[in-house]
């Protein structure tokens, strides 16, 4: 009998040999980007494999844990699961590489945002929020590089949900956090260390 473990490793190997094939088969667009959204969704109804036994939920006073899963290469595609408690918010931020969330248990609630500048003045942005997401159990989002959300984890269940990278969020050192009440953004900080 294959153990949770084995079949983990063996999903988790078929969806970024599956992702790589997409990206090379021709330039990476919304339409690609949603085939591999839609791969990744499929994981995230597996539960029995991110359960809190392999994965904890943060400690008292913290909201967030997140754990890396697998990865093409240290540079290459990477899957997280991020374990967050109620509280935890991250302000609008870019990725720099594309990037697909899939919810495992509980509501994350997304900001979607449209950057109306065109970036030339280093400091400035101006971003509006355009559409809100319930990620939840049964729905996936998907965005672009240089696509804008905001992260809030609200009511009292803590959640789980899959977040898969172009790139492993330790060489993202360019993604940029916006304050959408000065006008201004800035380098971001990667926020949590990963846990392996």
């Amino acid at each position: 009998m294959t153990s949770i473990a084995e079949t983990r490793r063996r999903l988790v190997e078929a969806l970024i040999e599956e992702t790589r094939a997409t990206l090379d088969a021709g330039d990476l667009d919304r339409a690609r980007l949603d085939s591999i959204k839609q791969k990744l969704h499929a994981l995230s109804e597996k539960k029995e494999l991110w359960s809190e036994t392999d994965y904890s939920g943060p400690g008292e006073g913290e909201r967030q844990n997140r754990f890396l899963i697998g990865q093409e290469s240290p540079v290459g595609i990477s899957l997280y699961l991020n374990v967050m408690r109620p509280g935890k918010k991250i302000p609008p931020h870019n990725h720099t590489t594309w990037a697909c969330i899939a919810a495992v248990e509980g509501v994350e609630h997304n900001t979607l945002y449209d950057r109306h500048d065109d970036g030339s003045v280093e400091g400035k942005a101006d971003v509006r929020p355009r559409e809100a997401v319930e990620l939840k159990p049964g729905n996936a989002l998907a965005m672009m590089s240089d696509d804008v959300h905001s992260v809030e984890i609200r009511g009292d269940e803590v959640i789980r949900h899959l977040h898969f990278y172009g790139r492993p969020l330790e060489t993202l050192t360019q993604r940029l956090t916006f304050d959408l009440d000065a006008g201004t953004c800035r380098i971001m900080d990667i926020g949590v260390k990963t846990k392996a």
